[in-house]
């Protein structure tokens, strides 16, 4: 079937995208070397579509099909985006990705060559470079108007006639034959269809049971996919960046009390649209709740994520709130605890099963959820080893910034309190380090990394507070802040020995505060369980040792750059990145936290997971390496690369 054929069915409806499909993720290379090879008259592979009813088809975007029978494409989404957008001037009806990368195609009559409009690289040679698009929306009547175009300019005149031949030749694309296999029958169903879809694109990722139950949600319920979205999007402006992935597991467990997705291929369309709002309101109430009873407010502090899917369950079976008090806090409690020992950081599907299973019996279920917690991972109690941690990324991090807001931590240059119900959103609070970095590292010798950016040298203040106190050491400021508001410094767990503010006795700082962080902690627990631990509180026999698991953010500067970049990567409509990313393996241990990351790669399916690493150590790039990451070590060397080999505006 030619070229022009295919996308005249595309227009009118014969021919559309499965929902199961991912988006478009081709990058401007990608596309230039198509058309080279069109151009070329090389083969470039032929398409397979599945013909089905097209009142049961479930398609992507929202153009109409026509009735009767619709082809839909499981293999040459990529080519024909491409081809209907360069040829077109527009992506079609079902696009979704980033159009940058068929926008400004040229052809040079000298060298026949492709390339993407550049000022710098076209100047000199402006008239030799045609627009495709431009004349193949135009067509004969445009190539009409190139040739007496060139046809008035003398040092066209001796290979006028090869200029004719080569637009022509272009615009010969459109007439192109592709060769197109049919998958039909009644008896493949989506699931086989699917399973068609991986085996012919196994280079890339294969779709996961998530897309297929989103696939078969969306053909009965055609605006389920932008009902949810509709969500995420709010979700996403009170600083929670949640993905579809994360929201229809949520759906699945309020609907089914199963974490496999294949529980939800036999729910019906109405159950489905019922179960979003469900899983709105109980998602809503969990967020609201732990933001306002632990003060963890935004994503960078909202450990533990997948945790979530099971208080959904619970909170939308006793009707998306909990009136009691004491539950409600139960139920954080549990929280907490699953968030900073990795609960589900490995075997995700799996211990979302475990936990669901445990609390179907509503009357006790928390406690009985609390006890399987307690015996998988060996104590419930915080000891000061676990404030051994180091950097943003460690789990004891957004620990340090739950305790700082429910306890009446107070900011050292005002006094008044950090609470969550006074100051709203992290963006007003700044990390500080109590011992600076750079005083840290000019002692003879220097202290470690790890020893600098510890957890227990962390606080949180405002930011007027943390420029006035800059890089002095505590020894000089505490007792300035201590004087003009007393009791500060303990409100923030600091040892008020002021031996222990001075600097060559700082790791024994480390250690006083650990202590003193732990207690607060527990204290905070026992709070939360509104009763004895006997059992809980016990510690474990063996001492608790300290495991530094390497990289992760260490300053307010680095957070800034980094989610600058992570705007910058979607402002070029590539997928969002993961800040303080935990590489783990398959049991959920904790190998290295990567600053930023995107473990999908930036083009889903077609690159490889890549990561930026700002000032790491060897064991950090060694992990990634292990880890099939590639990664980069600083912003411009990123930014480079995103632009050359992802988004292919440089060459």
């Amino acid at each position: 079937m030619q070229i022009s054929t295919i996308l005249a069915q595309i227009d009118n409806g014969y021919m559309a995208l499965p929902e199961f499909q991912r988006g478009y993720v081709w990058n401007g290379e990608q596309v230039r070397k198509l058309f080279r090879s069109l151009y070329r008259r090389h083969p470039v592979g032929g398409l397979l579509i599945w013909a089905t009813e097209a009142d049961s088809a479930v398609y992507r975007g929202d153009g109409q099909v026509m009735p009767g029978i619709v082809k839909l494409l499981l293999d040459g989404q990529q080519r024909m985006t491409s081809l209907y957008g360069v040829i077109r001037g527009q992506p079609p009806k079902f696009f979704d990705g980033n159009s940058k990368a068929f926008t400004g195609l040229h052809f040079n009559l000298e060298t026949e060559e492709f390339q993407f409009y550049s000022p710098v690289s076209f100047k000199d040679d402006l008239h030799r470079w045609i627009d495709v698009t431009d004349l193949m929306k135009s067509g004969n009547a445009g190539l009409g108007n190139h040739v007496a175009r060139l046809g008035q300019l003398p040092e066209f005149a001796p290979k006028l006639t090869d200029y004719i031949g080569r637009l022509s030749q272009v615009l010969g694309i459109r007439d192109i034959e592709l060769h197109i296999e049919e998958v039909t029958g009644k008896d493949k169903t989506i699931e086989v269809v699917v399973e068609i879809f991986n085996e012919v694109n196994s280079g890339g990722t294969k779709l996961s049971q998530g897309d297929l139950a989103l696939a078969k949600i969306c053909a009965e319920w055609p605006d389920g996919r932008d009902e949810m979205k509709k969500r995420l999007k709010k979700w996403h402006e009170a600083g929670y960046r949640f993905n579809l992935d994360f929201l229809l597991r949520n759906i699945n467990t309020v609907l089914t009390g199963e974490a496999k997705f294949k529980h939800l291929h036999a729910v019906q369309q109405a159950q489905v649209a019922d179960g979003l709002k469900r899983t709105e309101k109980a998602i809503d109430y969990l967020l609201n709740t732990i933001a306002g009873r632990l003060g963890l407010d935004h994503e960078e502090v909202l450990f533990g994520k997948y945790a979530l899917p099971v208080l959904a369950h619970y909170v939308d079976k006793r009707g998306g709130k909990l009136d009691n008090e004491v539950e409600r806090d139960r139920m954080l409690f549990w929280f907490v605890h699953s968030a900073v020992w990795g609960r589900f950081s490995g075997q995700t599907e799996s211990f979302i099963d475990a936990d669901l299973k445990t609390i179907e019996d509503m009357e006790g279920g928390l406690d009985k959820l609390i006890e399987q917690l307690r015996l998988w991972h060996g104590g419930l109690v915080f000891q000061p080893g676990h404030f051994g941690g180091w950097s943003m990324g460690a789990r004891f991090y957004p620990m340090l910034y739950l305790l700082t807001r429910v306890m009446d931590a107070r900011d050292w240059g005002t006094g008044l309190s950090l609470k969550a119900s006074l100051l709203g959103k992290m963006s007003k609070l700044e990390v500080h380090h109590i011992f600076p970095k750079a005083q840290l590292y000019k002692r003879k010798p220097p202290y470690k990394r790890p020893e600098v950016n510890a957890v227990a040298n962390f606080c949180f203040l405002t930011k007027d507070t943390n420029l006035v106190i800059s890089d002095k050491l505590p020894e000089s400021y505490f007792p300035e802040h201590e004087a003009k508001h007393p009791g500060v410094l303990a409100s923030q767990w600091i040892p008020m020995d002021e031996m222990l503010w001075k600097v060559e006795n700082y790791l024994d700082f480390l250690e006083e505060r650990k202590r003193l962080l732990a207690e607060a902690a527990n204290q905070f627990m026992a709070d939360l369980y509104h009763g004895p631990l006997p059992d809980l509180a016990t510690p474990k026999p063996e001492p608790i040792v300290e495991i530094l698991v390497p990289g992760g953010i260490v300053g307010e500067i680095e957070v800034e750059e980094l989610l600058a970049l992570a705007d910058w990567v979607t402002d070029q409509g590539l997928p969002d990145g993961v800040m303080s990313y935990e590489l783990t393996d398959d049991q959920g241990a904790l190998i290295a936290a990567l600053n930023l990351a995107w473990p999908n790669g930036l083009q889903e399916g077609l690159s490889q997971p890549v990561a930026v690493l700002i000032d790491e150590e060897e064991s950090v790039e060694k992990a990634c390496n292990a880890a099939g990451f590639r990664f980069f070590t600083n912003v411009e060397a990123f930014k480079h690369y995103v632009e050359r080999d992802v988004l292919a505006l440089t060459t």
